[in-house]
């Protein structure tokens, strides 16, 4: 929008129809991801009967995972099923509430968290225009995104024992490179439809 030469107020406007987008879209995408991975687990359990499960629990992860590939399920999805099957202390996979034994975790917690990280990210850029306009606005959301897209690339590094640097100015680099297509593109559109 900046690269168009939209108004402040355009620019806000769709930075905030954005933003709710993304992250109901994020949000709907986690609530999806986890239902289905709980109805899998489900369907799983009833597929074993309860004493069996109770008596695989006994030994190990491996065993139950030779159960599902004799079923016809590929070694990976087979692993998968059997280590979250018996995650859980008891013979059915736990339930939404159920949170002290539950292996999945809550649709609607994944979907809440997963709005919850989506705009407090995507609310950096958007700031700079609710307090200034023009290219302040523009500087001011570079300087905090470009922050914003180091400081991520740098904790990835420490929470991998990764390079720091490295890690952050890879990110920000990155980061720069999609802005700047993002502008051409806004430049090229808003000359063509402006």
């Amino acid at each position: 929008m900046a690269g168009a030469g939209s108004s402040s107020q355009v620019i806000l406007l769709a930075g905030l129809a954005g933003l709710l987008a993304g992250a109901l879209s994020m949000a709907a995408g986690e609530y999806v991801s986890v239902r289905s991975q709980r109805e899998l687990l489900a369907a799983a359990a009833r597929e074993l009967d309860a004493a069996t499960l109770r008596a695989l629990q006994e030994h190990d992860a491996d065993e139950l995972a030779l159960v599902f590939r004799a079923k016809g399920l590929p070694a990976e999805q087979a692993e998968q099923r059997a280590a979250a099957l018996l995650g859980g202390h008891d013979a059915e996979p736990a339930q939404e509430d159920d949170a002290g034994q539950d292996v999945v975790g809550s649709a609607a917690g994944a979907a809440g968290s997963s709005f919850v990280a989506f705009a407090s990210g995507a609310d950096i850029p958007i700031v700079p225009f609710v307090v200034a306009s023009g290219s302040a606005a523009i500087g001011l959301a570079s300087v905090l995104v470009g922050l914003a897209l180091f400081a991520t690339g740098a904790a990835a590094g420490v929470l991998t024992g990764g390079p720091m640097l490295r890690r952050g100015v890879r990110q920000l680099a990155i980061g720069a490179a999609v802005a700047a297509v993002t502008y051409g593109l806004g430049r090229v559109f808003g000359a063509t439809v402006g």
